[in-house]
């Protein structure tokens, strides 16, 4: 797959299902168990018969309450739903219920029937195939203009960082798919901050057993192992650069520096990680600006490229002042200039002009200066809390120590310092580490990176009521 499509959302197609009427609802159950096709609905459709009957049932407490739907399930031929009230056949009912509110939306000419929706590009030859065996097609459709297509982001394999991107919002259908990125800078920023060889061992024994579905009350937490996985790993190896060992123990070597004796080497390399950070999320916003609405608006929005420019600008002049190069600083801050003043007239283009509008601009303008700076400052919580959970691991650590040396007795209460203290500041510290990396990579990353909200593909999804009809086979609608 070639990189541009693969840092892009899944390519949308608009489609247009067409049957003949007598076959509309063959082709709306292959539709509906192909899983791959999202259907629009009809705004204020009335209840449909099996609606009704649904909604009767639940009044009589026969159906597992409003959200039963969620068990929906469909026949392969048209069931008798007076017999299903009788019967209490909620999930088919559901079923049915989903397919009428589907059919509501279907414009008929004569013996012709059609239905307008979006469908993934790569799947609509195979969707295109079942619909041929009900006398259906599925004709593609250009995209209506002013419509976004509705956004997939791509999920292959057992690793996938979505859910931490769609937990944020649904990225526009034009942005840049940046799971992955995002996903690999929040496990650095939580190695950083949680940087500890044993306690990285214990999150990956954790990936582990939740892998093997151990103990089986998490069982439905299985899906995060791999996410797991890679903070334990990212942790060891911030551990080995620290030479942290459950704490300062002294049984592994320092590779780079030590928290609690390097304080302020850690600070400066957690401030110039996030300034890089920041730099890449203004240059993906800056392309995603473009995307969304043209050069017009991706040249001077503050999250565009005259954000981009001002921000590297500014770095290029902070780096020439620190490193005594008055050129690089003066070329510095002439970068600065240029795109803060693209900033400025981007901002009062926007306002209504005059007095009042100068003014917005400039409290406007003012905003993004400060926020550039305290944004860049915020990344310096990294080091604080990799300082935080290296000196309460070195709490543990003298404590255990120090009863150890006593000898006899002291040893059961050195063990228990050990055991407890250890659990309590990993437990702590992993949720503070998670927090504050999530609170990083939202605020300070995803605010530069988004700004256009998108709308989730949401297909039609029923599955069969008989699995075993090798007919109507599911096969799973692949979003990759």
């Amino acid at each position: 797959m070639p990189w541009s499509e693969a840092m892009t959302p899944v390519r949308m197609r608009r489609v247009a299902l067409v049957v003949p009427q007598a076959a509309l609802r063959d082709a709306l159950v292959r539709i509906a168990r192909e899983g791959c096709v999202e259907l629009d609905r009809a705004e204020e459709a009335a209840p449909g018969p099996a609606a009704v009957r649904l909604q009767r049932l639940r009044g009589r407490g026969g159906a597992d309450g409003p959200q039963s739907d969620t068990t929906a399930v469909l026949a392969a031929v048209a069931p008798d739903l007076d017999l299903l009230e009788q019967r209490r056949g909620a999930g088919l009912l559901a079923g049915e219920a989903q397919l009428e509110e589907r059919a509501e939306g279907a414009v008929r000419r004569g013996e012709v029937t059609a239905l307008a929706g979006w469908c993934p590009a790569g799947e609509v030859a195979r969707v295109a195939g079942r619909l041929a065996a009900a006398g259906g097609a599925l004709l593609t459709l250009p995209t209506p203009r002013g419509t976004d297509p509705p956004t997939l982001l791509r999920s292959r394999g057992p690793v996938s960082f979505t859910p931490l991107v769609t937990t944020y919002g649904t990225p526009a259908y034009g942005d840049l798919d940046l799971s992955w990125p995002a996903g690999l800078a929040y496990l650095a920023m939580f190695g950083i901050m949680f940087g500890d060889v044993g306690h990285g061992a214990l999150l990956l024994l954790g990936a582990l057993a939740l892998r093997l579905g151990r103990p089986r009350r998490l069982a439905r937490w299985t899906r995060l192992w791999p996410f797991l996985a890679g903070a334990g790993l990212a942790a060891m190896l911030a551990g080995a650069a620290y030479g942290e060992f459950f704490g300062p123990t002294g049984l592994l070597p320092v590779l780079w520096l030590s928290p609690l004796d390097s304080p302020a080497r850690l600070l400066v390399a957690a401030v110039l990680f996030g300034a890089g950070l920041l730099a890449l999320a203004h240059a993906a916003g800056a392309v995603n600006r473009v995307r969304e609405a043209g050069w017009g608006v991706g040249l001077y929005a503050a999250s565009g490229c005259a954000g981009l420019l001002f921000y590297v600008g500014l770095a290029t002049a902070a780096a020439g002042l620190l490193l005594h190069r008055p050129a690089l600083a003066v070329t510095g801050a002439a970068l600065a200039g240029a795109g803060l003043a693209l900033v400025a007239y981007g901002l009062f283009r926007d306002t209504a002009g005059g007095g009042a509008g100068l003014a917005e601009t400039a409290v406007r303008l003012f905003d993004v200066v400060v926020r550039t700076g305290t944004n860049t400052l915020s990344f310096a919580r990294l080091a604080a809390f990799g300082l935080t959970h290296a000196a309460l691991a070195d709490v543990v650590w003298r404590g255990t120590t120090g009863l150890a040396a006593r000898g006899g007795a002291a040893v059961v209460g050195a063990v228990l310092v050990f055991t407890v203290g250890t659990a309590v500041s990993f437990g702590l510290e992993a949720l503070v580490a998670g927090v504050q990396a999530l609170r990083l990579e939202f605020y300070e990353v995803f605010s530069r990176l988004f700004e256009a909200e998108g709308r989730p593909f949401r297909p039609w999804h029923v599955p069969p009521a008989k699995p075993a009809d090798r007919d109507t086979k599911v096969v799973p609608c692949s979003p990759g």
